[in-house]
């Protein structure tokens, strides 16, 4: 996660919000909180299940909305998931993804030489880059220990 406070993050998401014309609810903060306080880059039924305990009457469709919201506005990144459920980052300034194939972990890195990497010339040509992200898969620690390495 950031090394920003959960208050300067709140005090950040509050002015994004007004500054994209979105009500701040309680729904909304919930949702926001809980993925500050998240490192397991959450799908939405993730959120949904979470969040039902808090308010019972929030619909999935609600949390997959904000979700894609704050997608939308830059509160979030989407996380390269392919194949799977749409993954949430709250971090999102730059960094790298391990990316585990046999239990769908996905966990944060930063490396300068990976920050660096040139685009090469006819991607340029062709193609505006916005950004860019490593992805590594493989099998995590947990996996690899436990006997379950195969994807």
């Amino acid at each position: 996660m950031r090394v920003e406070s959960k208050h300067t993050l709140l005090k950040s998401f509050a002015e994004t919000c007004k500054a994209n014309q979105l009500k701040i609810t309680p729904q909304r903060v919930a949702i926001y909180r809980e993925l500050i306080g998240s490192t397991a880059h959450p799908s939405v039924d993730d959120m949904y299940q979470i969040l039902k305990k808090e308010f019972p009457n929030i619909s999935y469709d609600t949390v997959s909305r904000t979700m894609l919201t704050f997608a939308d506005v830059g509160i979030v990144d989407i996380v390269e998931v392919y194949g799977g459920a749409k993954r949430f980052d709250p971090n999102v300034d730059g960094h790298h993804h391990l990316h585990c194939v046999s239990c769908g972990k996905i966990l944060d890195f930063h490396n300068d030489q990976f920050n660096n990497l040139g685009i090469p010339d006819d991607v340029r040509q062709h193609f505006k880059v916005l950004a860019s992200r490593v992805v590594l898969k493989g099998i995590c620690e947990q996996c690899s220990n436990s006997g379950n390495d195969s994807p």
